[in-house]
């Protein structure tokens, strides 16, 4: 492995890991202090995401591109910027960091390092929810990349902490995040049984924004 390579592996893993343990021990303290209230708590998981989203596209996307996403790193595949050896090794780092970033989150709030989540997010409104948000996002990076790429990190970062909002899923938007949020029984978690549907839904949604994307900014 080249020291190039191993740098922007340890860049996605670092990125990836703090994003999952941001997400889910965000969530474990908004569910804490929210008393009860889940829209209290859904803002308290919400603006954490958002925030840390931006700081580590920002410090890591010189290093690996920022990806932390296998649908994202699809596209860049597709797009001829990321060879399909490296896009095995990205997805790879993406899912084993994400899942250590949710055993780190558990370990930080004492909970059992290893869970599996009995939160179900199934059926079509939900999956749906899920193109909806991994198109947006996919469709926000490659918009900024043609007229505005030093905008990147603090779009993704707005764009998501909208998409917890308006998207029924809540919006997951990374095949990575789903798996591992699966291995959390929290206020993040998602049950196994939702993955298969939401990864789909993600990749599938990642491939028509991208097709959008060389339509509108070709």
């Amino acid at each position: 492995m080249s020291t190039a390579l191993s740098r922007r592996l340890a860049a996605e893993a670092l990125g990836t890991a703090f994003l999952l343990a941001a997400v889910v021990g965000s969530g474990i303290m908004a569910e804490r202090l929210a008393g009860g209230n889940a829209a209290i708590a859904l803002f308290g998981n919400t603006l954490p995401t958002g925030a840390i989203l931006a700081v580590l596209i920002l410090i890591f996307a010189p290093l690996s591109g920022a990806h932390f996403n296998p649908a994202v790193s699809l596209v860049f595949a597709l797009r001829g910027e990321l060879t399909w050896r490296d896009f095995v090794l990205y997805v790879a780092v993406q899912i084993v960091a994400a899942i250590i970033g949710v055993m780190v989150a558990h370990a930080m709030f004492d909970l059992p390092l290893w869970q599996i989540s009995a939160k179900a997010r199934t059926g079509f409104p939900q999956q749906l929810a899920e193109f909806v948000a991994a198109f947006g996002l996919v469709l926000t990076i490659l918009g900024c990349i043609a007229r505005a790429p030093k905008a990147v990190a603090y779009a993704v970062g707005l764009y998501i902490t909208a998409a917890y909002w308006f998207t029924a899923s809540t919006s997951f938007a990374n095949p990575a995040v789903t798996i591992a949020r699966s291995l959390s029984d929290t206020f993040a978690g998602i049950a196994p049984g939702g993955v298969a549907a939401f990864v789909v839904a993600q990749l599938l949604a990642a491939i028509a924004a991208l097709r959008v994307a060389r339509f509108l900014y070709r």
